[in-house]
Order: structure tokens, then C-alpha cells, then sequence
């Protein structure tokens, strides 16, 4: 009997029924593989690894459809490793310990292991770490494959033992080269004009597995001569947006955004806001963030930007979907076409640090109220200026514990309202200085 989770052909059931055209066009040699030269040519790492006999264990981050378990299988042709193949979504500790134990009885025949674990973020710090000792031991080659990042789902020590190899979205080009290889395959071309062919490829996103699947779809038609993109929009539809609500999707598209509003790009600005609304992304999340953008990157260069995001939220609370999302749009870019200033960002910040090196010293006695007999014997209050009493309204006295050095953090740029701003901090600065003299 195979074991339950060899991979080899003879362990395939039905191995003479008809084939989907993605196992059929599955790359032979690492050669043959699409979009992921800098990781497999000759002098790249994995091609490097291969040329010098000493394979390690490895980590196949990329999106979905870019060849991370062919590669697997590849790996284990080239260097005569037993292909397992599991998945972390499937695979309970009991199934791991079968696992285990057949690649020790065959690694006392002669025989390695290379097995190949797919969503490996998805087994628990525990699971992983029960990978640790049979990588150790040489009775495992790890190869996992993760569409999320490692850094973040997978555990140090695991990390430590596995070089992660970054897989690449597949390119436009990329795509029309497996449409060409699946075209030579079927013996036809596929019935479209210019256009449609491009449509075609832009409907898989990056995903070769889903263009072969489109391909196929495509490969059952009735068509008398070529179709355009129009009429091929009617009968397929796009592949739906890849994005995680909770993973790398989500992150590196709100930094996206969060760095086009700070670089003043308007309209990548709205792209990234855009990729997220259709990525199903809840809008109030993204009213959260750009109000914070708004405190964060412009904030006293432009008082009135808080408000707008403030404004757009409440609009969109009252509209809500999709009316609504057009008032967060306005404020996305009201933030990018706004005075940028990190100033009263970076003063809270330094505040917070000197707060926490002071410990509790405690406020000046002039500037303490004094509702007690005893409180007043104590000195306090003593020497307060009332500020509106002086000719300027300015006193010029020192607010900060006596014992700790005036601290300087607040710091306007020259642009925006904080340019007038800083006129005021000067002025104020030239009264103390003439005050304290």
C-alpha cells in the first residue's frame, strides 16, 4: 500500500483520467519554471545551493500560483530526496508523527526525506517546533510554502534553520509565455484579439494556476472567429482582488497608502484607497487611519486636515456604503495635497521620553495652587506671575521641575500654518531669554 501521504505517481489515484491542463503544463525541470529566475538561475541562490550539492532546508514565501510546490517536487527530483507532500491545513500531530516515522525508516535504507509543507503558518508554534529535531538529524528536508510573512507567522528557531526564498508575483510577460505554452499543449490558439488576450491575462492577477484555469475554461468554447475583450468580459469573470483583511495584504497596502498621502502623490494616494475598498477592506478602518494620518504627517502645518477626516468619517457613518466612501476619498486627498509636518508628532514623542526618565519629579512650587494655610507655609504658589498681568501677557517663568533641564521639543517646520507657528515660538523664545537675563 502507498503511504498516505506519498506523492509519486503511483500513489495518485486514477493515473490514466484526464488531467487539468496545470498538472499537465507542470514544469519538468527548475529550468522550465516561470518568473522566478532570481532565486533559480545558475548564480542565484537556490540555483547556487543546487550547483554546490548542499541543499538546505527552505522557506517558499509568495502569493498564490507562482510555483511554490512545483518547485518542492523539482527540489526533490534534482536532489534524489522521497517527496512528501502535506498540508498544515489537514495535518493533525498525529499525521506528523507518521510522517516522521517513515522518513526515518528510510533514511536507515539510504533514503532522504524531502518533505514539502504547504500553509506552514498555519500550524501552531507548538507544530513547528516539532519539526525542529528531524531537521537537526538530517531525517527531514523542510521545504514549507507560505503566502504570509514569515517573519511574522513562523517561529524564530524554525527561521533560524530554513532560508527563506521570496517568490515573485508573476508579470504580464510572464503570464503570456505559460498562455503560449498552454496554446503548443492544446495544439490551438487561443480565440481572441489583441486586446482580449491582454484582458485575459490581467483577469489571473499574477496567478499562473488561475490563468491555466481561465485558459481551460476557454479551451471548451464554441467560437467562430476572435473575440474581443468586451465580449470576453461577458463570459468570464475577473479573478477576484487577492487580499487578507488580516495579513500581509492588509499591512502593505495601508503603508502604501499611508506613504503616497505622506509623499504628496494624490493619485497613488486614491489607487491604494481604492485597492483597499475593493480588496474588501472596512471602511471605517480606513477613516481610522487616515484621521491618524492627518495628526501624524500634517498635523499643525494644517489644522483644518483633522477636521476634514473627522468630517468625512461622520459623512460616511451617516451614508455608509458606497456614497460614503466618496467623502474618504475627498479627505485621502485633501491629506495628500496638504503642508506635511511631523513637528508636533515628534515633540509628543520626545515629551513621552523625557516623561518616562524624570520618574515623578514633581511641578515647580510657584505654579502649584495653594487652598491650604499649610500648603501656602509650604511655599506654594509663592512667586506666580499672572501672566495677563504683564504688558505682553507673557510672564516668562519656568514651568518645568526645578531640578530638570528645560526641554526643547516642539520644533515647526517652514511650511503651512506652523510656519506662523513658528513665528510665535520665536517671539516667545526671544521674551523668556530676555525675562531670565
Amino acid at each position: 500500500m502507498a503511504d498516505l501521504f506519498d506523492q509519486s505517481d503511483d500513489a495518485i489515484p486514477g493515473k490514466g483520467a484526464p488531467r487539468p491542463l496545470a498538472d499537465r503544463l507542470r514544469p519538468r525541470a527548475l529550468s522550465e519554471v516561470i518568473g522566478q529566475d532570481h532565486i533559480l538561475g545558475p548564480e542565484a541562490p537556490m540555483g547556487a545551493m543546487l550547483r554546490a550539492g548542499n541543499l538546505g532546508s527552505l522557506i517558499l514565501w509568495g502569493p498564490p500560483g507562482v510555483g511554490k510546490t512545483t518547485i518542492a517536487r523539482l527540489l526533490a527530483d534534482a536532489t534524489d530526496l522521497h517527496f512528501v507532500q502535506i498540508s498544515a491545513i489537514f495535518t493533525g500531530v498525529a499525521d506528523l508523527k507518521k510522517v516522521f516515522e517513515a522518513a526515518k525508516l528510510r533514511r536507515r535504507t539510504g533514503q532522504g526525506t524531502l518533505l514539502f509543507v504547504d500553509e506552514i503558518h498555519r500550524f501552531n508554534k507548538a507544530q513547528q517546533d516539532g519539526f525542529l529535531p528531524h531537521m537537526e538529524d538530517g531525517t527531514i528536508l523542510l521545504v514549507g510554502a507560505t503566502t504570509e510573512n514569515p517573519s511574522f507567522e513562523l517561529n524564530a528557531a524554525l527561521l533560524s534553520r530554513a532560508q527563506v526564498m521570496v517568490l515573485n508575483r508573476l508579470t504580464l510577460a510572464h503570464l503570456e509565455k505559460l498562455a503560449q505554452r498552454a496554446e503548443q499543449e492544446m495544439g490551438r490558439a487561443l480565440p481572441f484579439d489583441g486586446p482580449a488576450r491582454e484582458a485575459l491575462l490581467e483577469m489571473a492577477d499574477g496567478d499562473g494556476r488561475a490563468l491555466l484555469n481561465l485558459i481551460e475554461q476557454v479551451s471548451g468554447w464554441t467560437v467562430d472567429g476572435k473575440l474581443d475583450a468586451q465580449a470576453l468580459s461577458k463570459r468570464l469573470m475577473r479573478r477576484a482582488t487577492q487580499y487578507d483583511k488580516s495579513g500581509d495584504a492588509h499591512y502593505n497596502l495601508i503603508s502604501a497608502l499611508h506613504k503616497s498621502v505622506r509623499g504628496s502623490d494624490p493619485d497613488a494616494a486614491l489607487y491604494w484607497f481604492a485597492r483597499m475598498l475593493a480588496g474588501g477592506e472596512d471602511p471605517r478602518y480606513l477613516a481610522r487611519r487616515v484621521t491618524r494620518m492627518a495628526v501624524e504627517d500634517i498635523g499643525l502645518a494644517d489644522p483644518q486636515a483633522h477636521t476634514v477626516c473627522l468630517d468625512a468619517w461622520n459623512t460616511y457613518e451617516r451614508l455608509g456604503s458606497p456614497e460614503g466612501e466618496l467623502a474618504l476619498a475627498q479627505a485621502v486627498t485633501y491629506l495628500a495635497l496638504a503642508p506635511k509636518s511631523n513637528a508636533g508628532y515628534v515633540a509628543f514623542k520626545a515629551a513621552m521620553a523625557a516623561a518616562r526618565q524624570t520618574g515623578s519629579e514633581p511641578p515647580p512650587k510657584h505654579i502649584l495652587n495653594a487652598p491650604t494655610k499649610m500648603m501656602k507655609d509650604q511655599g506654594y504658589g509663592e512667586g506666580y506671575a499672572y501672566d495677563h498681568d504683564a504688558d505682553d501677557g507673557f510672564s516668562g517663568q519656568n514651568y518645568f521641575p526645578e531640578s530638570m533641564k528645560r526641554g526643547v521639543y516642539y520644533q515647526p517646520v517652514e511650511r503651512g500654518f506652523e510656519r506662523e507657528l513658528k513665528r510665535r515660538l520665536d517671539y516667545f523664545v526671544k521674551l523668556r531669554t530676555k525675562r531670565q537675563s
